[in-house]
């Protein structure tokens, strides 16, 4: 089976020199700083009062399809489509707030929620420093997110309450997002201040783990390769991925999700426990926690 490396500082020029020669100017990708274009300020530089956003819906648009073309052969092994930007009235996925790409049974954008096998959230971007010279058109590395002043990916905490609120947004769509498995996929490890909020979401059910696809953000090894919950993974091995996303597809889960008192939590249990199958235990269960 044919397959991408992982996300990587290549991965980054790529995306700039894709956008140079799609028409983008330097304006819209870099900052215009006195000494130079640069993807982020430098530690220590002026911003000079600059705010760069013109790149972000071009980065979300290389990452969405970066994600497909680094996961679509493993969806053909399972025998689904991965699908950027899918709409399901079901789920809450109108046009407005698609999901960023899916396993699918067909190849359509529109889809029946039974057909979505399982959903990826792309919090991705630039993540490292470059360097634009304008009289030679190369793009260089400068130095990775510790050098500069910015907040790539899943590091900005916008990008997780987004990632957090999308997913939740799908959960209580309704009963049919109750076997659905959500992933976020990152190129950045996680703030300390998210670790355990990761783990909870991942623990709860409302997210099946955020997984960051870039295996060496940083030039060191000072950050976060994996919270001890396992809601949030640094991804190096492509077999790992694998074994990840087939057990997410092909495990019947249920998501449940109820505030009840003990007393009728209790006489729930109670009569759930009188079946004769674990299987028809648990359903059951869910059929009278939804009741």
């Amino acid at each position: 089976m044919p397959e991408l490396n992982f996300w990587n500082n290549d991965a980054e020029i790529q995306f700039f020199n894709d956008a140079l020669q799609s028409f983008s100017t330097p304006e819209q990708l870099f900052y215009n700083l006195a000494n130079g274009f640069f993807a982020y300020v430098p530690k220590g530089s002026d911003a000079e009062g600059q705010t760069l956003q013109s790149r972000n819906s071009l980065i979300g648009h290389f990452t969405e399809k970066w994600c497909r073309d680094f996961l679509s052969p493993l969806a053909t092994e399972m025998g689904l489509f991965a699908v950027n930007g899918v709409e399901c009235e079901e789920l809450g996925l109108t046009k407005k707030s698609r999901a960023d790409l899916a396993f699918c049974t067909t190849e359509s954008n529109t889809q029946i929620a039974s057909n979505i096998k399982v959903i990826f959230e792309i919090k991705m971007s630039v993540v490292s420093n470059y360097q634009y010279a304008r009289r030679t058109n190369v793009v260089s590395f400068l130095g990775d997110y510790k050098s500069h002043q910015g907040n790539p990916a899943l590091l900005r905490s916008d990008s997780m309450l987004k990632a957090i609120g999308k997913s939740i947004n799908i959960r209580v769509s309704g009963l049919s997002s109750t076997k659905i498995p959500i992933v976020i996929l990152g190129n950045s490890p996680i703030t300390v201040s998210y670790s355990h909020k990761v783990d909870f979401l991942k623990k709860a059910g409302v997210i099946q783990g955020f997984l960051s696809l870039n295996p060496r953000p940083t030039e060191g090894n000072d950050f976060i390769v994996s919270t001890t919950g396992l809601g949030f993974q640094t991804i190096s091995d492509i077999t790992v991925l694998k074994t990840i996303i087939r057990q997410l597809v092909n495990t019947n889960m249920n998501y449940f999700s109820s505030m009840l008192p003990k007393n009728e939590l209790g006489n729930i249990i109670s009569i759930a426990a009188q079946e004769r199958t674990d299987i028809a235990k648990a359903e059951k269960f869910l059929l009278l926690i939804r009741a």
